[in-house]
C-alpha cells in the first residue's frame, strides 16, 4: 500500500498538472442583443459587476423606472445607471454571479463567457434557462 501511495506522489512531481488558464476577460460595454440598451461590465473590488450606461429606447418623461421590481420601494429607481450584476467571478472557463432584468423584474443566476467581440449570457430561474449574444462597443 506505501509502495502505490509513493508511486502517485511520484508521478504527480513528474507530470504537474496543467495551468488552469483564467476566463476571457468581460470587462468592457457591450450592446444588448434586442439593442435597447448599453451595458457596462466592470471591476468591482475583487470580483465584476455590470450596469445599465444607456438606454437605446425611446423613454418615458422622466426616464425609465424599475417599475416591475418584485420590490415595490425600488420601482422608482431609473434603468440607466442601474446594477444589474454583481459579485461575478471567473468559474472554469467563464464568469458566473447573480443578475437582474429590470425588463421583467426577475433575479437570476448568469453565466456568461466572451468570444472576441461577443458575451454570451445565460440566464437561468430555476431550471428555465434563456441565453443571448451581446456585442462589445468600440
Amino acid at each position: 500500500m506505501v509502495h502505490k501511495f509513493a508511486y502517485i506522489l511520484l508521478a504527480l512531481a513528474i507530470f504537474p498538472a496543467k495551468a488552469i488558464a483564467a476566463p476571457a476577460p468581460i470587462t468592457g460595454r457591450w450592446a444588448t442583443d434586442d439593442g435597447k440598451a448599453i451595458i457596462e461590465i466592470m471591476p468591482c473590488g475583487a470580483k465584476v459587476c455590470g450596469r445599465v450606461v444607456r438606454l437605446l429606447i425611446k423613454e418615458p418623461p422622466g426616464g425609465q423606472r424599475d417599475e416591475r421590481n418584485p420590490d415595490k420601494a425600488k420601482r422608482t429607481r431609473m434603468v440607466e445607471g442601474l446594477q444589474i450584476y454583481w459579485d461575478v467571478v471567473p468559474d472554469g472557463a467563464g464568469w458566473k454571479g447573480p443578475g437582474y432584468s429590470p425588463e421583467d423584474g426577475r433575479y437570476y443566476k448568469a453565466h456568461m463567457r466572451a468570444n472576441g467581440n461577443k458575451l454570451t449570457l445565460k440566464g437561468c430561474v430555476s431550471v428555465f434557462c434563456k441565453t443571448i449574444t451581446w456585442t462589445r462597443m468600440k
